[in-house]
C-alpha cells in the first residue's frame, strides 16, 4: 500500500463531531471529485475507504441512499459511487447552494460554517483529489482539482491557513501543493492524519541524523587526508636531514620529535605531543616540526 493511501485511510477513519463539518468534508469531496453538475455527480477512486465515505455521507447530508448496499463496486480499477437520478443531483447542488447552470466551479464559503469546516473540506478535498509523496523520497503533497477557478479559490483557503501553496498545471489540470516538509505536516495534522504527519517527522529526523553522519564521517576523513598528507611532507623532511647526518647536530627536543615522527607517520600533531616527555602542545609541535622542515630547506641548499 502506498504511502498516500495509507494517508487516506486515516483519514476516512476521522468523522467529524459537527454535523456543518462533516457536510464541509462532503462539499470537498464532492468540488474535487470525478463529476459535481446537474449532468453528472459521481467519484472515482482507487480506495475503498474513501468511496464508503463518499456514500455514507451523502446519505447523511443529503438525504440520497448509497448507490450501494457495503461497498462500491470496483470498475476498471476505481470504485465509482454515482448519484442516478436527475432529481436527487439537483437536491445536492441546492443543498451547497449551486445552481444546474452554473459554467464553472467555485468555492462557495456559506458551506464553512465553524472554524473546523475549513479544515473538514480540506479533507474531503484531499481523499477525492489529493495525493502525498513517500516522505523516504521527497516530500510533496498536492490536491488535483477539475477547475482553475477552484484551484485559486482552494489556493486562497490555504493561504488563509498560513500555508505556502504552489500552483502549477498538469496535463491541463490545475494542481496546488506545498513542498516544505514543515507545511505538509501541519496540513496532514490539520486534516486528521496526526499519525502520517508523525511518520513524515520521524523520517526527517532520521534523514538529518544521517546527513549529520555524512558530514561529520567526510569531514573526519578530510582531516585523515589532511593529517597523512602533512606527516608525508614532514616525514620526507626529516628523513632528508637523517640522510646528510645532521639529525644528530639538533637540540635535543627537536632530534626527540624528529624520531618520533620517523616512528609515527600516522599520527595528528597532537598525539604526536602527547607521547613526548613532558607533553608537548598541538602549536609546540607543529612550531618544532616547521623548524625542522626550515632546516631541512638550508641544508639542502
Amino acid at each position: 500500500m502506498s504511502f498516500s493511501s495509507e494517508v487516506k485511510n486515516e483519514m476516512a477513519a476521522h468523522s467529524p463531531d459537527k454535523p456543518c463539518c462533516r457536510a464541509a468534508q462532503l462539499y470537498g469531496m464532492l468540488e474535487m471529485g470525478h463529476a459535481f453538475s446537474l449532468s453528472s455527480i459521481s467519484l472515482q477512486t482507487e480506495n475503498p475507504a474513501v468511496a464508503r465515505v463518499y456514500a455514507s455521507l451523502l446519505e447523511e447530508i443529503c438525504g440520497i441512499p448509497a448507490p450501494t448496499e457495503a461497498a462500491p463496486v470496483r470498475e476498471g480499477g476505481f470504485y465509482t459511487v454515482t448519484v442516478e437520478r436527475e432529481t436527487e443531483r439537483l437536491r445536492v447542488l441546492e443543498r451547497f447552494g449551486h445552481s444546474p447552470g452554473e459554467l464553472t466551479l467555485r468555492l462557495n464559503r456559506a458551506n464553512l460554517e465553524c472554524e473546523g469546516c475549513a479544515a473538514a473540506y480540506l479533507r474531503g478535498a484531499f481523499l477525492a483529489g489529493g495525493a502525498v509523496t513517500n516522505p523516504q523520497t521527497d516530500y510533496h503533497l498536492e490536491f488535483s482539482v477539475p477547475h482553475r477557478p477552484l484551484s485559486r479559490d482552494l489556493s486562497a483557503l490555504l493561504r488563509e491557513l498560513d500555508f505556502r501553496a504552489g500552483l502549477a498545471e498538469r496535463k491541463g489540470c490545475p494542481v496546488v501543493y506545498l513542498k516544505e516538509s514543515e507545511q505538509i505536516e501541519d496540513c496532514l495534522t490539520l486534516m486528521g492524519a496526526s499519525l502520517a504527519s508523525m511518520e513524515l517527522m520521524n523520517v526527517k529526523i532520521v534523514k538529518n541524523v544521517r546527513n549529520l553522519a555524512n558530514r561529520l564521517t567526510n569531514c573526519e576523513n578530510a582531516n585523515i587526508d589532511k593529517t597523512v598528507a602533512a606527516a608525508a611532507v614532514q616525514t620526507e623532511a626529516i628523513r632528508r636531514l637523517q640522510k646528510r647526518g645532521a639529525l644528530d647536530d639538533l637540540p635535543q627536543e627537536l632530534r626527540e620529535l624528529a624520531v618520533l615522527r620517523l616512528d609515527n607517520p600516522e599520527l595528528s600533531l597532537r598525539e604526536l605531543g602527547e607521547l613526548l616527555d613532558p607533553p608537548l602542545t598541538r602549536s609546540g609541535v607543529n612550531h618544532r616540526l616547521c623548524r625542522l622542515m626550515e632546516l631541512a630547506e638550508e641544508n639542502g641548499r
